[in-house]
C-alpha cells in the first residue's frame, strides 16, 4: 500500500488505468457498441475516461472515500477490512461519477432517445456497480497492489540504499 503522497498518486492512477480498461469495453458490450465504433474511436475514448476518472479519483472521490472508510468504526489493523471499505467506497463514489460521464456520453451521440435521464442514470448506476465492485476486489486491486509492490515499492528500496 502507499506510504507517501506520490506513491498515492502513482497507485491511484495504476488502480484508474486498470478500472478504465475492463470498465471501458464492459460498457462498449454491454451497449452493444463492440462492432460498431472504430479502434481509433476506442483508444479516444479509453484517453477521455482515463482522463476524467483520474482527475476524478485524485482530488474528489479518493480523498472522500478515504475519508469516510478511514473513519468508521472498525479494526484498521485488520488489512483486509481496510481494503475491503476502501475499496466499497471508492467504486462507490467512481460508479456514481463515472455513470454521469456515461449519461452524457449517450445522451450528446442521441443513444438515449425515449428513455429517462433518471431512469437511464440509476440503469447505469446498477450495471455498473454490479460489475465494477467484483472487479475491483477479485482482479484489479489485487493485480494493482501486485505490480505496485513488485515495481514501485522495489524501486524505492533500492534507490534508499543508494
Amino acid at each position: 500500500m502507499p506510504t507517501t503522497k506520490k506513491e498515492e498518486i502513482y497507485f491511484g492512477l495504476m488502480m484508474c488505468l486498470g478500472m478504465v480498461v475492463f470498465m471501458t469495453f464492459y460498457n462498449l458490450f454491454t451497449h452493444g457498441m463492440m462492432d460498431t465504433i472504430s479502434l481509433k474511436g476506442i483508444l479516444i475514448q479509453l484517453i477521455a475516461v482515463y482522463i476524467t476518472a483520474s482527475l476524478l479519483e485524485l482530488f474528489i472521490v479518493g480523498p472522500v472515500a478515504k475519508k469516510i472508510a478511514l473513519s468508521l468504526p472498525y479494526d484498521k489493523s485488520k488489512k483486509v477490512l481496510v481494503i475491503l471499505f476502501l475499496a466499497f467506497f471508492m467504486v462507490s463514489g467512481m460508479v456514481l461519477c463515472m455513470s454521469l460521464y456515461g449519461l452524457g456520453t449517450a445522451y450528446f451521440s442521441n443513444s438515449l432517445v425515449g428513455e429517462s435521464l433518471l431512469e437511464s442514470y440509476f440503469s447505469f448506476v446498477f450495471t455498473n456497480f454490479i460489475f465494477a465492485f467484483p472487479l475491483q476486489l477479485l482482479i484489479v486491486g489485487p493485480l494493482v497492489r501486485y505490480v505496485f509492490r513488485k515495481f514501485v515499492k522495489a524501486r524505492r528500496m533500492t534507490e534508499s540504499f543508494r
